[in-house]
């Protein structure tokens, strides 16, 4: 390796570093978030990774879709503290619509229940979509969501993963899953590989690591 190469390098290193990206169009729509969730997604903390939080620091985003095909009804989903069961609410940080509109529900770092075994450090992103398992996500939510997680990788530096929700058992090797409760799984098929693949290699030169679409 010559010193000319090794400074041009250098210096493509330092041009890509200096890159900083800006945040997308984020429409705040928050779901209730009070003292009573709070206590609620304390316990679920507690009982399924050992801790009591509802912060994180984020460290993955895992891309879902809602099945459904209205913002609003995902929106109205999450929208209350609570399940039938007792236990806090499902939910998720960001939805994109089909027109690549994004909304987000709460705040990047509140802990969010979208990912069995992940939701402790991980930001989910809601699509709607996939009706019947139908890989039908539109063109802008690919560029909504390449946006957001360009923006969200800048925001929170030690997000390192990117993977979909059907990937939770590849994601496994990535160290960040935790389940006190062996029985506590579903599997998953969204977003599927098409759109994941589109993600990855948008991403690449991001410095995020994917898993096999």
């Amino acid at each position: 390796m010559t010193k000319k190469f090794l400074t041009a390098l250098i210096a493509q290193i330092l041009f890509l570093a200096s890159i900083t990206y800006a945040a997308p169009n984020i429409i705040d729509k928050p779901v209730i978030w009070n003292d009573y969730r709070e206590r609620l997604t304390r316990e679920y903390s507690l009982e399924h990774y050992g801790f009591a939080a509802t912060r994180i620091e984020p460290k993955a985003v895992v891309v879902h879709w809602t099945a459904g095909d209205t913002w609003e009804s995902a929106y109205y989903t999450f929208y209350d503290e609570t399940l039938d069961d007792g236990t806090v609410n499902v939910s998720s940080q960001f939805i994109v619509d089909r027109d690549g509109t994004i909304y987000r529900t709460m705040p990047e770092n509140y802990l969010a229940r979208h990912a069995i075994g992940y939701n402790w450090c991980a930001i989910g992103i809601e699509n709607v979509g996939g009706v019947e398992n139908v890989e039908d996500l539109t063109q802008a939510q690919l560029q909504a969501n390449i946006e957001l997680i360009r923006y969200l990788h800048e925001k929170y530096p030690a997000i390192e993963y990117v993977f979909g929700h059907y990937q939770q058992l590849e994601a496994i090797e990535s160290g960040l899953r935790i389940e006190n409760d062996p029985d506590y799984f579903a599997g998953k098929s969204d977003p599927g590989p098409i759109f994941m693949r589109a993600l990855r290699e948008a991403l690449e030169g991001d410095g995020l690591k994917f898993f096999p679409a």
